[in-house]
């Protein structure tokens, strides 16, 4: 049998308190997950601010979280980012191997979460000490990058993450993908013989107190948006994954409905260009701000009205966006237009939690908003269908519990 009392490391390149990122919460609360069940479990995380020593430990709800000193990878643009995140498995096993407390840590477990794809090294390097390596594998980068466009086919550079990329599955005794659909897919990427499982995204059920909100009028207030405006809600990436110009195309087909508002917020390699198609199309009924704290997030989810994804239709993969989870914690109807075949059309349709269409379906798209938008009640009724479809399948115990499963089975008898 498994021991009840192991020592877990969990590999992400964002953590809380200050990252907006939804992995970062997704991840924290997996940890506090294996704190609560008597682990003894730790982070290793870039910093996500100036440091001066190469690792600093904190405790957050019982987590060690070790964060080795880095730059802001995703701050100047695709060449610094790719060469800092390359650079990223060299500065955390440095800054482990010249820590005298933590050098000698071994663990039992070893989660690790992708993208990145460049915590391969160290996931290999715990492999290799003993560990049994747990891949989060959220999508298939490159794979999407070349069908966007972003990378070409064949390049030197195509090439080298194409070669991370094979060593992150190397290193990985189970490989959990997103959605059923995403297995066929991963087995074209990659032949070569690999245990690869189902692990839908989660996230705790806890919905925001209405006694912890800021005032909703004064919320709105301050963003300009009246108080009767029906929000449509988009948080988290803003790049060329998510095609933000097909929101940016639902808003100006409702700029002459002033029951409609957008409420973008947040960072990625097309915040500019929203900024500079909403000042094109003179958006009065679109407001874009950039990431903000988990805290001011939430409420931002809490206040509006509709949950939006929006998936690029060059994708090949199915990408379940954790965004969409805090969308259900609170009770939204989820609007969503995705590539084509992906598992979230299926699943958010068939619970009635929302409309989901296929991206390049504008008219649908636009039909689906309307509805909305006329239809209260049946904004409440999908709201609550999201609520229940996020405690049926996308719970944290259930991540937990089929990690801990895969260990017991496979790698800790």
């Amino acid at each position: 049998m498994a021991s009840l009392d192991c020592n877990v490391l969990l590999l992400s390149d964002d953590y809380l308190p200050d990252s907006t990122r939804n992995h970062a919460k997704m991840m924290h609360e997996l940890a506090v997950k294996f704190v609560s069940n008597k682990h003894r479990t730790y982070v290793l995380t870039p910093s996500n601010k100036s440091q001066k020593r190469r690792l600093e430990a904190e405790t957050i709800d019982g987590v060690t979280v070790l964060r080795f000193k880095a730059p802001d990878f995703r701050s100047r643009g695709k060449i610094w980012r790719a060469i800092n995140e390359a650079l990223l498995p060299i500065r955390a096993l440095y800054a482990l191997w010249s820590s005298k407390e933590y050098k000698s840590l071994s663990f039992d477990i070893c989660v690790n979460y992708s993208p990145t794809i460049f915590f391969a090294p160290v996931a290999m390097y715990f492999r290799k000490q003993g560990s049994f390596v747990y891949l989060i594998l959220r999508d298939f980068f490159p794979h999407w990058a070349i069908d966007s466009g972003i990378l070409k086919y064949q390049s030197v550079i195509t090439y080298f993450f194409r070669w991370i990329e094979g060593l992150n599955y190397r290193a990985s005794n189970v490989i959990a993908v997103q959605s059923p659909a995403n297995i066929p897919v991963f087995q074209k990427i990659y032949v070569n013989p690999a245990n690869v499982r189902v692990l839908m995204n989660w996230s705790e059920h806890k919905r925001l107190s209405k006694k912890n909100f800021k005032n909703c009028g004064g919320i709105r207030s301050r963003l300009g948006i009246g108080k009767d405006k029906v929000v449509f809600f988009y948080g988290g990436n803003i790049g060329q994954a998510q095609d933000m110009i097909n929101i940016v195309q639902l808003a100006v087909e409702l700029l002459d409905d002033n029951r409609a508002h957008f409420l973008l917020v947040g960072q990625g390699d097309e915040y500019k260009l929203v900024e500079e198609a909403v000042s094109t199309y003179k958006l009065t009924n679109l407001t874009l701000l950039p990431s903000v704290s988990q805290e001011e997030y939430r409420n931002y989810v809490a206040h509006a009205d509709i949950g939006l994804i929006s998936l690029a239709k060059s994708h090949t993969s199915h990408n379940f966006p954790g965004k969409l989870l805090g969308y259900m914690v609170e009770h939204l109807p989820i609007l969503g237009s995705v590539n084509s075949g992906n598992d979230i059309l299926d699943i958010i349709n068939s619970a009635e939690a929302g409309f989901v269409s296929v991206n390049g379906e504008t008219e649908v798209f636009l039909r689906d908003a309307r509805l909305m938008l006329d239809n209260p009640k049946a904004r409440r009724v999908m709201g609550n269908n999201s609520n229940q479809l996020l405690r049926s399948s996308f719970s944290v115990k259930t991540a937990y519990d089929a990690i801990w499963s895969s260990y017991s089975s496979l790698g800790g008898l």
